[in-house]
């Protein structure tokens, strides 16, 4: 996918080329943001996932973008649903991102931050001048594909129009209220065939399990927002999930 060319630097936590050195700060973000950045500060690998980076450095270097907005009903997060037609993940609901470019970085330093602004404007057509990055999880691992995953955070500060910019890559992009995320009556089981069971999200016509479940779940979590939900209610999963 061809990418957007910029002209402007990368100042005060926005991304403007991949040459410049990015930012992550949480000043100026607005006070309901305060739980998940001290969340993002406290929280250890352990407590995000069981699945942590291969020791021997193996695994596909990618990030993604987790974009708090703030919409009609509060606020809200930027997910995409991914195209039914590629190998990794096919219709799985995700947040935006992807593998590392060299032109990215040093993936133990700043080259994540690129990536997941890269990749959120390659696949939502995003400003990324509207972002603010204010935190970085720790690097957690999806054995089935065998990607090592820097969560980036990000507050939309300037908000622009966001829709599938390939649709080979992409179905459908879209936001999901918070209040719809910590409604009990929203929240599940999911679980797969294997025996992996795992939070899922029941929001905007979509099912939203697996790895960014994972992490949306853990979000809420620590930062106090989780409300008391049913952990029995279940959703099967087939093989092809």
């Amino acid at each position: 996918m061809t990418r957007a060319s910029h002209t402007h630097d990368i100042q005060d936590g926005t991304y403007g080329t991949r040459y410049g050195d990015p930012a992550v700060t949480s000043a100026g973000l607005p006070g309901w943001l305060d739980p998940v950045v001290r969340a993002v500060e406290t929280v250890q690998p352990r407590q995000l996932s069981r699945f942590l980076p291969p020791e021997d450095g193996a695994g596909r270097q990618s990030a993604v973008l987790i974009l708090f907005g703030e919409g009609e009903r509060g606020p809200e997060l930027l997910l995409m649903e991914r195209a039914t037609s590629l190998r990794s993940h096919a219709g799985q609901p995700s947040f935006p991102g992807g593998s590392l470019d060299p032109e990215d970085g040093d993936p133990q330093a700043d080259g994540p931050l690129r990536a997941a602004l890269r990749e959120a404007e390659e696949e939502t057509g995003l400003d990324p001048r509207g972002v603010q990055l204010f935190g970085v999880l720790p690097k957690l691992y999806i054995p089935v594909s065998g990607f090592v995953v820097t969560p980036v955070l990000g507050w939309w500060r300037e908000p622009t129009p966001v829709d599938a910019v390939d649709p080979n890559e992409t179905a459908r992009v879209f936001t999901v209220p918070v209040a719809d995320l910590t409604d009990p009556a929203n929240r599940a089981t999911a679980v797969h065939p294997s025996g992996h069971r795992g939070p899922a999200f029941l929001v905007e016509s979509a099912l939203v399990w697996g790895f960014t479940a994972g992490i949306i779940d853990r979000l809420l979590h620590y930062a106090g927002w989780e409300r008391p939900w049913d952990h029995d209610k279940q959703v099967p999963l087939d093989w092809r999930a």
